[in-house]
């Protein structure tokens, strides 16, 4: 655990109990037969953007440059680990409890996580279902307002222009005219 604890922390840049709670998630799927993911062999959805992604990132090598970390705004602790390689799909759901945040120090928080096992945090859940596709590489668009080069599958249609997403925005909202 110590050594996930301090390649997490060199990854995030310091010790918090978000960044724990990704440590534990982690430490489970390396425990159960998954490896780091040099390429996409692991994809993982996580339903957050808080600390904890730090860990899975560092931890498990699911990143946003390869593809193989999805993020889904939902605000919930919740990490799906899709193994390509076992077709083996787990589900980590951090626990309706308390975790101490209105009577814990924050040390204290840390404490009662560096000894607890993922187990004691996580509902955990085995499933069948379909991880999601490959990263693709898309052919980049100008912008025809901006000129900045997109995304082919982030480019809009407006007024027979091709624009970004932002641009796209702006427009609908009336900040601006095409160009």
């Amino acid at each position: 655990m110590n050594d996930l604890v301090e390649k997490a922390v060199n990854f995030h840049g310091h010790l918090c109990p978000g960044l724990l709670i990704g440590v534990l998630a982690s430490k489970y799927v390396l425990e159960h037969g998954n490896d780091f993911s040099l390429d996409e062999e692991l994809a993982a959805i996580v339903e957050n953007d808080n600390c904890s992604v730090d860990a899975l990132q560092a931890l498990l090598g699911t990143t946003f440059g390869k593809g193989n970390l999805i993020f889904r705004d939902y605000g919930k602790n919740n990490y799906t680990i899709f193994n390509r390689t076992n077709n083996k799909v787990m589900k980590l759901s951090v626990k309706a409890r308390n975790f101490g945040q209105a009577t814990l120090t924050r040390e204290e928080r840390l404490e009662q996580l560096l000894k607890s096992s993922p187990e004691e945090i996580f509902e955990i859940t085995y499933s069948a279902e379909i991880p999601p596709e490959k990263a693709h590489i898309h052919e980049s668009i100008k912008c025809d307002n901006c000129g900045e080069p997109t995304m082919s599958t982030r480019i809009r249609e407006l007024r027979e222009k091709r624009v970004c997403i932002p641009c796209y925005e702006k427009l609908n909202m009336g900040v601006f005219d095409i160009k």
